[in-house]
Parts: structure tokens; C-alpha cells; sequence
């Protein structure tokens, strides 16, 4: 009997060891008892009853990532293009995604590629190539929506690759190029243009520049000439009062008129007429000088001594 019941508590240890599970995190575990839904274990250890509990599914909660192959999509315009699509999503009740539908992941692959299909049919080639943010923005609207029921939340759904036909892709080639073309052709003129531009803006510069150069050369010597007339004029002033001031008679000022008159000829040939007061006042001054000598600066010649003779008749005695 001892025996029996060693024997017996040994096989309840080896079932209870045997039916402990660790459940990981970011994991769940759906149980069911005699084929019906028990619950769902989270991470951490349980223990499951031999026989009556199963494991239905094991489920990750980590984002996963499903890459679906390119499929033809058909265009507004009729054109036929290859895109494939990479859907971001996770499980967020593992209750529903267990028993929500048959093969979710290929379900969900399915219903990608038809949404796909009615979104890009609404568009033309242009639209589809130019509007990658508003298709992934739509599809991740309506497989969000979809998926709900299934307990899968779709964060996310991008435009790997759009491959269109070899003939569009030619005339795509085309068409760039020839943008290309005439951008490099409008640049080249807009260049061209603004190097006149600036040329005719520089010879303008210079123009003005030199005009008021020589505007300010004028200037200057226009005032330089002022002042020197202004001095020459104020020296005239200055000579004619101390004239004024030292008292002379009318001689000397009709002299002074004569020296004018000779400065003005300036050693040139040239015709003077001398007025006749100014003649009689010259002879008066010279008649007035040799007669008694007073303003005469000429020197006169040594008077030479007599000389005296010897006698001869001296030199015998």
C-alpha cells in the first residue's frame, strides 16, 4: 500500500511539472477546456489541467510586418502597373484573432490587395505616382476598420515599389528629360539676363560716377579761380588804401596808371593809348626831377682828377 501510494504521488508530480507552462512576455496563450474557449493566459507561469485544457494558439503581441508581392493595379486611364504593398500591424485581442477567421494573415493579405485595387482605380497614373501619402493614408483608414473584428490593429500601411510599364517608363524618361531640357534652357537665359542686367547697371555706375567726377572738377577749379580772383582783387583793394592812406598827390596816381598800362602789354607787341593827362604828367615829373634832382636814382660818372705833369726841366736840378 506504502508502495502504491509513493507510486501514485509520483506520476500527480510528474503530470503537474509536465502541464507548467511560461507564457513570455509580449505573449498570450488561448485556452481551451473540453474544446470550448476557457481564457487567455499573459505573460507569467500557469498551470493547465492534463486532458481537459489544450493551448487552441499561441500569439504575439509584437508589431509584425506583412510584405505582400507586387500584383497588377489598374489606373483611372487603363494603365496597368505592378505595386507592392508592406502593412504594419499588431494584435491587440487574441480572443478575436483566434477564432475571428480562418487564416487572418492571408485574410488580411486579400483584403490589402483589394483595397488597393478600388483605391488606385480612382486615380490616374500622375495621381498615383504623386499621391503615395494620400493612397497609404486610405488604406490604412479601411484595413484598420476591417481588421478590427479580426482583434488585429493596422498601424500603418506603405507603398513599397510602383513599377510601371516599359513604354510609360519610357516616355516618363522622356518627358523628364525634356523638362530637364528646358529648366537647363531657362536657367541659361535667366543667367544670360541678369549678367546684362548687370553690365548695363555697372556702365550706368561708371557714367554717373565719372559725370560727377567731373562735375566736382569744375567745381573746384571754378572755386579756385573765385579765390584767386577774390585775392588778387583784395590785394588791389589793400594797394590802393595804403595809396589812400600815405597821401598822394595826382602824379603819382597818374604814374601808377602808366605802370598799369605797361604791365597790362606784359612785353608783347602791343598798341597802347596812353591818355594825354597821363603823358603831361610823366613830363612833369621828369622836368620836375632834373631840375632839382629829387627822385633821380641814376648815378652820375665819377668826375676824373687832373692830371699833373712834371716838368721836366725839375728832373736836371
Amino acid at each position: 500500500m506504502p508502495i502504491f501510494a509513493l507510486i501514485l504521488c509520483f506520476i500527480v508530480l510528474i503530470l503537474i511539472f509536465a502541464n507548467i507552462r511560461i507564457v513570455p512576455q509580449a505573449t498570450e496563450y488561448v485556452i481551451e477546456r473540453l474544446g470550448k474557449y476557457r481564457h487567455t493566459w499573459g505573460a507569467g507561469i500557469h498551470v493547465k489541467i492534463p486532458i481537459i485544457d489544450r493551448i487552441a494558439k499561441k500569439i504575439t503581441l509584437k508589431e509584425q510586418v506583412l510584405d505582400s508581392a507586387p500584383q497588377p493595379v489598374i489606373t483611372k486611364d487603363n494603365v496597368t502597373m505592378q505595386i507592392d504593398t508592406v502593412v504594419y500591424f499588431r494584435i491587440f485581442d487574441s480572443k478575436a484573432y483566434t477564432y475571428g477567421v480562418v487564416n487572418p494573415i492571408n485574410a488580411m493579405e486579400n483584403l490589402t490587395a483589394t483595397t488597393l485595387r478600388n483605391i488606385v482605380g480612382e486615380l490616374e497614373l500622375d495621381g498615383t505616382l504623386t499621391s503615395r501619402d494620400t493612397i497609404n493614408g486610405r488604406m490604412t483608414e479601411t484595413l484598420d476598420e476591417a481588421t478590427d473584428q479580426w482583434g488585429i490593429k493596422v498601424t500603418r500601411v506603405e507603398l513599397k515599389n510602383i513599377i510601371p510599364p516599359a513604354e510609360i517608363q519610357q516616355a516618363m524618361e522622356k518627358q523628364m528629360k525634356a523638362e530637364r531640357d528646358r529648366r537647363q534652357t531657362l536657367l541659361q537665359a535667366e543667367g544670360h539676363k541678369a549678367a546684362a542686367i548687370t553690365r548695363a547697371e555697372g556702365d550706368k555706375q561708371a557714367t554717373i560716377l565719372a559725370a560727377e567726377g567731373e562735375r566736382d572738377a569744375r567745381i573746384a577749379r571754378a572755386e579756385g579761380e573765385a579765390k584767386a580772383i577774390f585775392l588778387a582783387k583784395k590785394a588791389e583793394a589793400e594797394g590802393l588804401q595804403l595809396l589812400k592812406d600815405v597821401g598822394v598827390d595826382a602824379s603819382v596816381l597818374e604814374l601808377k596808371k602808366y605802370e598799369a598800362l605797361v604791365n597790362m602789354s606784359n612785353g608783347t607787341a602791343a598798341k597802347l593809348i596812353i591818355p594825354t593827362d597821363a603823358v603831361n604828367a610823366v613830363k612833369n615829373n621828369v622836368i620836375f626831377s632834373e631840375t632839382t634832382g629829387l627822385g633821380d636814382n641814376t648815378k652820375s660818372a665819377p668826375k676824373k682828377k687832373a692830371e699833373i705833369k712834371e716838368d721836366p726841366c725839375c728832373e736836371d736840378k
